[in-house]
C-alpha cells in the first residue's frame, strides 16, 4: 500500500512544494530544477502483485509547473490472487502545467493491474503525459501468455470531457498484440497527451520524431494525442526521448536519461 498527495504553488513567479504527505511504500525525492517542482516518485516494495494498492494526488496550483516521474520502471509481477490497483488523481489550476512522465511499465507473465488517471484542467492550464508499457523483456526472451491489463485516462477542463481513453488486455497478450489490428506484433506501446493552447503548432514536429508503427493526431485545437509501437522497450525509448523532450520543452527529467 501506498499513499501520495502532493502540490506545487507559484511564489514569487517560482514554483515551490505547497504540500506533500507520503504514506507505505511511496517515497519521494526532489532534484533540484529552476524550471519546475520535479518530483521523483518511488515505490520501494520494488513491484506491484495481487492486492497492492497505489493512490497518488498531485496538483499544480495557479501559475506553477510540477513534473511528476519515477526512478526506473515499474513492474507488474505475477499475482497470486487479486489485482494491484494504482489509481492517480491530476489537478492543475489556470496558469498551471503538469507533465505526467513516468518511466515504462514492465508487465510479467501472470501480472493482473488496474490503473486509472483522472487530470482535471481549470482555465488554460496545461499538461503532458505518457504511459510507456513493455510487454515482457525481450532480452531474456520473456512472453506473456497469461496476463491482465486494463487502464484508464480521462481528461477534462472545467468540468468538460477532452480526452477518454480505456485499454483492457487480458489472456494471452503475445498473441493479442501479433495481431495486425491491435500491436502487429510489437512488444512495447506508449500513449502520449499534450493538451495546451500551442498544441496544433507542435504536431508537424512531434510527427518528424515518431517512426512508421506511430502516429500522431490533433484532436481539437489544444489537444494533441500520438500512439507508438515498438518492437522491444529500448526501441520504444529512443522514439519516446526526442518526443518528450520537444512537448516539455526540453524539460525530461534526468532519470529518464540514466
Amino acid at each position: 500500500m501506498g499513499d501520495l498527495v502532493l502540490s506545487a504553488k507559484s511564489r514569487s513567479g517560482v514554483s515551490a512544494i505547497d504540500r506533500l504527505r507520503t504514506s507505505g511504500c511511496l517515497k519521494t525525492l526532489f532534484p533540484r530544477n529552476a524550471e519546475a517542482v520535479e518530483a521523483i516518485l518511488i515505490n520501494t516494495s520494488g513491484g506491484l502483485t495481487g492486492g497492492d494498492r497505489l493512490a497518488q494526488v498531485a496538483e499544480a496550483g495557479a501559475g506553477a509547473r510540477l513534473t511528476l516521474t519515477t526512478q526506473a520502471a515499474e513492474r507488474a509481477y505475477r499475482s497470486a490472487s487479486g489485482w494491484a490497483r494504482v489509481d492517480t488523481r491530476l489537478t492543475v489550476q489556470a496558469g498551471g502545467r503538469i507533465d505526467w512522465l513516468p518511466q515504462e511499465l514492465i508487465l510479467f507473465e501472470g501480472a493482473r493491474l488496474q490503473r486509472s488517471l483522472r487530470a482535471d484542467l481549470h482555465g488554460d492550464a496545461r499538461l503532458l503525459l505518457v504511459e510507456p508499457v513493455i510487454f515482457g523483456r525481450a532480452a531474456m526472451s520473456e512472453r506473456l501468455h497469461d496476463a491482465a491489463l486494463r487502464d484508464r485516462i480521462e481528461i477534462r477542463r472545467d468540468g468538460v470531457p477532452l480526452y477518454s481513453d480505456a485499454v483492457r488486455l487480458e489472456g494471452d497478450l503475445t498473441v493479442q498484440m501479433a495481431r495486425p489490428a491491435v500491436g502487429g506484433g510489437a512488444g512495447a506501446m506508449a500513449c502520449i497527451v499534450y493538451v495546451g493552447a500551442d498544441a496544433e503548432g507542435r504536431l508537424a514536429q512531434l510527427r518528424s520524431h515518431l517512426p512508421i508503427t506511430g502516429g500522431a493526431s490533433l484532436l481539437r485545437p489544444d489537444v494533441l494525442v500520438a500512439r507508438v509501437l515498438a518492437e522491444d522497450g529500448f526501441t520504444l525509448r529512443k522514439t519516446l526521448l526526442p518526443a518528450l523532450d520537444l512537448l516539455s520543452g526540453h524539460g525530461l527529467p534526468v532519470s529518464w536519461r540514466l
